[in-house]
């Protein structure tokens, strides 16, 4: 270990221990991996998707081999990298309640499945850091008062004062246990079935800090840091972004810096934007990637107004600290549509609205407690292209506006991440609801190979026409070094209606309005690459139009 990184650890370990006894088990524990280098440079050719394990499926083969079928098939020409959505054993969550972080779900597959997909792909691994399955060996040993486990998990009193803590459920934030040491009250942050570790105890940040690195030995080339903002708690305080919290990040930087520099951290905070900016940290001590969490209600409110006014002045004022760091750009998700990062961006009235429409498209609304005993919106559960679609109008209409919000995540700044289900506009799965009576389950249907396969084929319907459009705007953006995460992205005021920006010397247009725009182009000729045509001086954008243009006519 370089001796710079070795002070920087030593340090960090003071702050949250009160010494650096740990160091010596730390330096073992990165010493004992013997890591193979791979390529960690970010491009324009970068685009991660989003799915889970058995999101496609197929009779007689499993799950990771039926998505890695899939992806091969349809996908090695339009992304880099899977976002393996959490895969091993787990009891509740869909995943995000893990009972073994080492071993892959044996109704997903197993390791070499994992394996075989990094070999065409890069990988993220979730890192579920906040909390463990309350089936898992780690809290049955707490139950039975075992040692190192007694003290593996955060408790605390009822009498505590547990009254600022920001809370992302509804539920009690402690759940009881009885223990062979008598009834214990356990900080449950997510659920009863989700039990907070206690990173207070170091001997937990070792545990996790060999899962990290464990996960890279297994070939992930990003580590997902999910519910991260929750992770340390001090009874008295919010219990979100503390201190220790980044802490513990700028430690796990430091570990892959010293063990896996090619290894990039994301942060997955839904969190208003500037609290979710501060997970960058300096630009070279914390995450590489954050989670872009107010794009996905901000594109959906402009695309609803027809007014990209509130989008661009944000996007306007969008920074990182480095040239090491950049976003992760995304619109859906596992998770329904946080609405948390729009607060103080967009108008409470105006979020209203949106409320009212998800609603009215058969989508639902999930709450968070404050703590001032009341509850507000923390998520729309709905898939992103019915959150769009207008009831009664023609399908190309409602087409034109999903792909129109695509274009605009795919041409901005960063790295796109794109939830399968995206790929072919899924509809609400209101089946699946019914089943589980979880909101979050309607973007979550998982599909049958052969069928989707069909789905996809069919240029007469939805998921035909999306999927077509989708691949020639991914094969576009993959072609230009304009969306290189490196170069930058200035945006310009070109019409109210229209997101415009600057991606030199590349010029994208977003008409979010079903009204026409006429629009002023910068002198010279403008070849657009989507469309093909040539323009000049002006251009009138019809209703959802995307214009990718590039100086000089075509020839």
């Amino acid at each position: 270990m370089e001796p710079k990184l070795e002070t920087r650890i030593a340090e960090k370990l003071r702050f949250l221990y009160g010494d650096d006894r740990p160091l010596e088990r730390l330096k073992a524990l990165i010493a004992s991996y013997r890591l193979s280098p791979r390529s960690g440079t970010l491009s324009e050719r970068d685009a991660l998707l989003i799915a889970y394990g058995d999101h496609v499926q197929q009779p007689g083969q499993p799950p990771l081999a039926t998505l890695g079928a899939f992806a091969r098939s349809y996908l090695r020409d339009l992304i880099s990298g899977i976002h393996i959505l959490p895969f091993y054993p787990y009891t509740s969550d869909d995943g995000f309640s893990v009972v073994d972080y080492r071993a892959v779900d044996p109704a997903l597959g197993e390791w070499a499945h994992v394996q075989a997909l990094g070999q065409d792909f890069r990988l993220i691994f979730d890192l579920v850091l906040n909390h463990v399955s309350a089936s898992s060996a780690w809290f049955q040993g707490f139950l039975r008062d075992e040692a190192p486990y007694r003290d593996y998990f955060v408790t605390a009193s009822p009498n505590d004062d547990l009254s600022m803590v920001v809370r992302p459920r509804t539920l009690p934030l402690l759940t009881p246990f009885q223990t062979a040491a008598g009834e214990r009250y356990v900080w449950t942050t997510f659920s009863a079935d989700q039990v907070d570790l206690n990173y207070a105890n170091p001997d937990v940040l070792l545990e996790i800090i060999d899962t990290l690195l464990f996960y890279v030995q297994r070939g992930a080339d990003f580590i997902r840091l999910d519910a991260i903002a929750y992770l340390w708690k001090i009874p008295g305080t919010s219990c979100i972004h503390l201190p220790q919290t980044h802490a513990v990040v700028q430690l796990m930087r430091d570990v892959l810096d010293t063990a896996a520099p090619w290894v990039k951290l994301i942060t997955e905070t839904n969190v208003p934007h500037e609290e979710n900016l501060s997970y960058f940290g300096d630009g070279t001590n914390e995450a590489q990637l954050v989670y872009q969490f107010a794009l996905p209600p901000l594109l959906l409110h402009a695309l609803h107004r027809g007014d990209a006014r509130i989008l661009s002045s944000w996007a306007a004022g969008l920074r990182t600290p480095s040239d090491r760091t950049t976003f992760f750009n995304f619109t859906a998700s596992h998770d329904g549509i946080g609405v948390r990062p729009a607060s103080g961006l967009v108008p409470e009235t105006e979020l209203q609205r949106l409320y009212d429409a998800v609603l009215a498209r058969g989508g639902q609304i999930s709450y968070k407690a404050n703590s001032d005993g009341t509850q507000s919106a923390y998520e729309l559960n709905i898939t992103y292209f019915d959150a769009l679609a207008e009831l009664g109008e023609p399908l190309e209409r409602s087409v034109d506006r999903f792909i129109a919000s695509q274009a605009v995540m795919l041409a901005l700044v960063g790295v796109p991440g794109i939830y399968l289900p995206s790929l072919f506009g899924a509809g609400n799965w209101q089946a699946g609801v019914a089943q589980t009576g979880r909101a979050r389950t309607i973007n979550r249907e998982k599909y049958q190979l052969a069928m989707l396969a069909a789905a996809l084929r069919d240029a007469t319907a939805r998921s035909g026409q999306v999927f077509e459009r989708y691949q020639r705007l991914l094969r576009l953006r993959r072609s230009q070094p304009a969306f290189d995460p490196a170069n930058p992205q200035r945006v310009l005021d070109m019409h109210p209606s229209v997101f415009a920006l600057e991606r030199a010397p590349l010029l994208a247009l977003h008409n979010l309005s079903v009204e026409a725009a006429d629009v002023d182009l910068p002198s010279g000729t403008w070849h657009d690459l989507i469309g093909g045509g040539d323009y000049l001086r002006r251009v009138e954008l019809r209703p959802y139009q995307i214009l990718w243009l590039l100086p000089g006519a075509s020839t």
